[in-house]
This record gives C-alpha cells, structure tokens and sequence, in this order.
C-alpha cells in the first residue's frame, strides 16, 4: 500500500554542492527558450540583414542553427555522461584535462559577464521608450554612459541589480518568473506573425541575396550570408547555460539533453519564420534600427502591434539577462569548488540553497560595466568566446569515446565521429568570419587567463592537489 505524505525536503533534493535539485525537463526548456529568444530575433535580425545578408539573413540564422545543432547535441552527450556542472568548463575538464578547462571556465566568464551587460543596455533603451510614451520619460544623463555625453545608465544598472536579488532568492522563483515572461514574449512573436503574413509584399525579397554568400563592403567588413550567420549566432548563445543547471535538474541525464534540444528546435524555426517575414513586410534596407521588429510595424502604421512588440522585447530581453547572469554564476561557482578560483565563491547559502557570494558580486560588476560602459563591438566577444567553447565541447565527445568508451551514456550522440566533427568544423568556420579586432581582444583575453592560472590556479587546484 502507498503511503502518502507532504512534501518534505530530503537529502536526495539537493546535489552534493548543497545546489538544490528542482528543475524539470519543462522548466530547462524554458530556461534555454528564456535565454536564446531575446536579442537575436529583436535586434540583430534586422541589423544583419540590413548590413550584412538582405533577405538572405533567413539562411544566415539557418547555418547558424546547424552549427548550433550539432554542438547542442554534443553538449547533451555530455551532459548525460560527465554529470556534475554543466557547461562547456565541466565537460572540458573530463576531456582535455585543468588547463583546457581553465581556459574555457575564463572564456565563459567573459561571454555570460559581457553578454549579460550588454542585454541590459539594450533593455535599457527599450524601457526608457516606454516611459517616454506615457509621459515619464529619464532624462538623458541618466540612460548614457559617461563616454557618451551622461551619467549613468540606470536603467541597465538597475534591472541587473534586480535579477541579482532574484537569483539570490532561489532559483526556483527565478525559473517561474521566467517561465511566465517565455509566455509573453512567445504571444509577442504570434501577433507579429499574425499581422505580418496578410502584409507580404514579395518585392521586397528581392534581390534575395544582394551581398551573395561571402565578400567585403567597402570599408572593409566581411558581408554576405556566412558573415551575417556570424553575428546572429548571438541570437542562439544561451542554450548552453542549460547544461550549467545540471546539478539543480532532476533527473540530469534524461531533462538536460531534452531542454537543450527541445529549445534550440523550437527557437530555429521561430527565427527562421520571423526573419523571413520581417524582411517581406518592409525593405531590408530599412531594418538597421535597434528594434526592427517593432519597426517594421510602425511603418505598415499598425501601430497598436507595434507597442505590443516592444513590450514582449522587454520581456524578453529581461529572460535573457536572467539566464545569461544565472550560468556566468554556475560556471565561477564551479571553478571555485575546483580551487581554480578562491573558496570564497563556492560557499552555497543555507537557506536559499544558492551561491549567494558569487550572485551578489557579479551582479555589482555587471551593473557597474552595464551603467558606465558602452560596450559596441565588444558583443562579437561573446560570438568568438561561445564557438571556441562548442568547438572544445564537439571535440570533447570524441576524446571521450577514446578515452572512456565504457562510460555510461544515455544519450548517445549519432554518427560519432561525423557530426561532432561538423560541429566542430562549422562552428570554427563561423569564427573565422569575425572581424580582426574581435580576435585580438579575445586574445589578450585569454592571455590574462594563462597568467591568472599560473600564477593562482594551477597552486590552488583540488585536481593537482589530489595527484601530489
């Protein structure tokens, strides 16, 4: 006979980090969903195709989601195998060993701090419109960094110093608040498909592909749909920092896998169907605006559809803000346990069960860089940082096939070597589309790492510790 009872809180509940476990396959789907829609579809659509592909920017987002297809079933692998901390970091720790691992964690570090940063100045310009169209409006010393002739940008500083108390609460308030702005923003996108499929003029896709696969524009800059496919790969980071919830799912090695896979399905088509109407309701040469979407409504004069929008991009650049900030704060959680970083990080509180030390620190960093730093180019930072981390996570299945063939894997990616290879190889390719200067301060980057590593890591690592 069963026997019922409440629901009390057991030791099977949390991992052994104190990391309570409490996300469903539901919830890291949404979680993935809450992350990659947001800035993509928003912003960079409209700008890419403006810039960079024209119409075409609909086979930009669909190279970019193959690259990501195959790295995301890799991540699944490996999420279902290695278990312990998701991400990148945690995976290439058991394939390559500490050092790989270092670089990777500090590579991390840049991608979710930076891209966290620069989501909320975006959000920031959003918010501040829709204070000034019912009256109350910031002042602009106050919506600008200092470089550009303000103050501060409070609101990029302020919405980040929000999910910071968010996250410090618990992350399962998080993910539900999440969970119910994925719903806004997903009825945002179903209006604006269902205004703009009676709006089609097919004039405006054509010509489909006025800057043709690859080429430069006259001041130098790559062009074409593998260009175009480079920046909107922005549109997809995200997905990854559902494997950095691998200690707080309930069943890991079943729920990370279908929440990475499920979400990058559903967010590919989304975009593919968006992209492609935005630039068949209105000349691509009138996307390069930083809300096209909304935009483009405005000029068919709905207008009514067009405030719609800008409130789901609210939303939806507040999801993306709050899984971006939540993995950057896994990942130096784990790099701290690991003694890769200080101890002072991998401390969990004992009643919200969250790393409240690690939450709290980056939330005054991001603020800081969101409030007094514009960031610009320094989004394709995020771009370069997340390929190298796919291509290390690819490249990772295979070693691990070698190294640990008889480890037990739920999820088994297909036709290993071949489509980890092509993760591999296209993400790789899709860097190789990043202008210079996003190369040489991605590397100065990582010189720092090496230096932070060998001068604290490598004396500090429970790994090296163990082996002495």
């Amino acid at each position: 006979m069963q026997i019922f009872r409440t629901k009390t809180t057991t030791p099977d509940d949390f991992s052994e980090t104190g990391l309570k476990k409490c996300l469903s396959a539901f919830d890291l789907t949404f979680l993935g969903i809450g992350a990659i829609i947001g800035t993509g579809i928003f912003v960079l659509t409209g700008i890419a195709a403006a810039t960079q592909a024209g119409p075409a920017v609909v086979l930009s987002f669909i190279v970019a989601g193959f690259a990501c297809a195959f790295a995301a079933l890799a991540y699944s692998e490996l999420a279902s195998a290695v278990g312990g901390c998701g991400s990148a970091y945690g995976y290439s720790y058991a394939a390559f060993g500490e050092l790989v691992a270092w670089m990777i964690g500090w590579d991390l570090i840049l991608e979710y701090g930076v891209a966290t940063a620069a989501v909320a100045n975006g959000w920031s310009g959003y918010f501040n419109n829709a204070l000034t169209a019912i009256g109350f409006g910031l002042p602009e010393a106050l919506t600008k960094a200092p470089s550009l002739g303000g103050i501060v940008n409070l609101p990029a500083a302020g919405i980040v110093l929000i999910l910071m108390v968010l996250l410090a609460i618990g992350v399962r308030q998080s993910t539900k608040i999440n969970t119910a702005m994925v719903f806004v923003k997903l009825l945002t996108i179903a209006v604006f498909i269902g205004v703009a499929l009676f709006n089609i003029n097919p004039e405006n896709w054509n010509p489909f592909m006025p800057f043709g696969w690859s080429g430069t524009s006259p001041e130098g800059k790559p062009v074409g749909v593998f260009a175009g496919a480079a920046m909107v790969f922005f549109a997809y980071v995200g997905f990854d920092a559902v494997s950095t919830a691998t200690e707080e799912a309930k069943n890991p090695q079943r729920d990370v896998p279908i929440g990475i896979i499920t979400s990058l399905v559903i967010c590919t088509l989304i975009y593919i169907v968006v992209s492609g109407l935005l630039t068949g309701i209105v000349p691509y040469t009138e996307l390069n605006v930083p809300s096209p979407v909304a935009h483009s409504l405005h000029l068919l004069g709905i207008n009514w559809a067009s405030a719609l929008v800008a409130t789901g991009v609210i939303a939806g650049l507040t999801t993306v803000m709050l899984v971006l900030y939540y993995g950057l704060t896994r990942v130096i959680f784990a790099m701290s346990r690991d003694g890769l970083l200080s101890p002072f990080f991998a401390r969990v509180n004992t009643k919200t069960h969250t790393p409240v030390r690690v939450i709290i620190l980056c939330g005054l960093v991001i603020a800081t860089i969101a409030g007094f730093i514009p960031l610009g180019e320094l989004a394709e930072l995020v771009n370069i940082g997340t390929l190298a981390a796919f291509v290390l996570v690819c490249l990772g299945v295979i070693v691990l096939r070698v190294t640990q063939p008889l480890l037990h894997r739920p999820f088994k990616n297909p036709l290993n070597p071949f489509f980890p290879l092509l993760g591999a190889f296209s993400c790789g390719a899709l860097m190789a589309f990043l202008p210079a200067t996003t190369w040489l301060r991605f590397t100065v980057w990582l010189v720092i790492g090496l230096i932070v590593y060998f001068a604290y890591s490598i004396r500090h690592s429970k790994l090296a510790g163990k082996s002495e």
